[in-house]
């Protein structure tokens, strides 16, 4: 073969590389360019219908890959960020439905013995039972607004070094008539030595004050109140415990949740309004601590608030 014939040869081997190379860059762009069009269609399908469903592509791009795991993973957060707001607003229905029928009750007691008072003549134990359910609505009212104002953030906590020894006795002290009058066995197990945390004395004393209502509504049929303060490495825990009826597993995790009454509870003289504890769970995570529930029913039901030990 003769020079030019072999210098022909090479050239159109060069050529035709050249040729599949840019006939392989077409189609690879052509090619994306309709997986682009792909996702873009389906991402404007799902954002117009709202729906729930998640982008699938098959391809042996690397990058259309990532590109499409990045659009699931930022619908998946989309779809989680809904089902948030959906509970939400179930919650804060049923929290207003329970609300208007707890201040309903306790008004309606009131205008009738207003009308009683009116027709017969007041006595001072007629004004003693109206000034009892007034009061109940207004502290009704007040642990509404104060749950709206701590999950809003517009309750600002000072954070400082406090002793909670000295406000678990001031805690046990605040109750003590009640206590007494109800025949509890009431055992502590608070050091004599201070023991301080990162906290506010307020927000304390409702957390302490909420779990030890708890235990007077929920908690009576067992007759005891214990409350223990024990370290634990870098924190201080409190374990508020009855021995009542407790709360069985299906609803152990709800207890916190707003407007949340055990059936039972929402009668007579153990009635709840179901913000007491959700109150408590608010205030300790704005404390930087954490409030769990470990309940045998009918045995031992312990709420144990877990607080960051300052040592000095």
């Amino acid at each position: 073969m003769s020079d030019a014939a072999i210098i022909f040869f090479l050239i159109l081997c060069i050529v035709s590389l050249i040729g599949v190379v840019l006939y392989q860059q077409f189609v690879f762009r052509t090619g994306t360019q309709t997986k682009l069009r792909e996702i873009s269609g389906k991402l404007k399908e799902i954002t117009d219908a709202d729906s729930d469903e998640r982008i699938m592509i098959f391809t042996e791009n690397e990058e259309l890959m990532e590109l499409a795991a990045q659009i699931t993973r930022m619908l998946e957060n989309h779809l989680k960020v809904k089902a948030d707001y959906r509970r939400s607003e179930i919650a804060s229905r049923k929290m207003l439905a329970n609300i208007s029928h707890d201040i309903k009750t306790p008004m309606t007691v009131v205008l009738g013995y207003l009308e009683i008072m009116r027709l017969n003549g007041s006595t001072d134990e007629m004004l003693k039972k109206t000034e009892q359910k007034a009061q109940s609505v207004v502290d009704l009212i007040n642990q509404f607004f104060t749950l709206a104002k701590l999950e809003s953030g517009d309750t600002e906590i000072e954070l400082s070094m406090v002793d909670i020894c000295e406000i678990c006795r001031e805690s046990i002290l605040d109750f003590y008539g009640i206590l007494t009058n109800h025949d509890f066995q009431v055992e502590i197990d608070v050091p004599e030595t201070p023991v301080y945390v990162q906290g506010n004395r307020e927000a304390l004393q409702r957390i302490l004050f909420n779990l030890i209502s708890n235990v007077i509504r929920y908690g009576a049929d067992g007759k005891y109140l214990g409350m223990f303060l024990r370290t634990d490495g870098k924190a201080a825990c409190i374990d508020v415990t009855d021995k009542g009826k407790g709360i069985d597993p299906p609803f152990a995790d709800s207890v916190f949740d707003r407007l949340f009454t055990m059936e039972a509870s929402r009668n007579r003289k153990i009635q709840g309004n179901g913000l007491g504890l959700t109150i408590a769970k608010n205030l300790a995570t704005q404390l930087g601590g954490t409030i769990t529930l470990n309940s045998i029913p009918n045995v031992k039901t312990i709420f144990t608030v877990r607080l960051k030990k300052i040592s000095y």
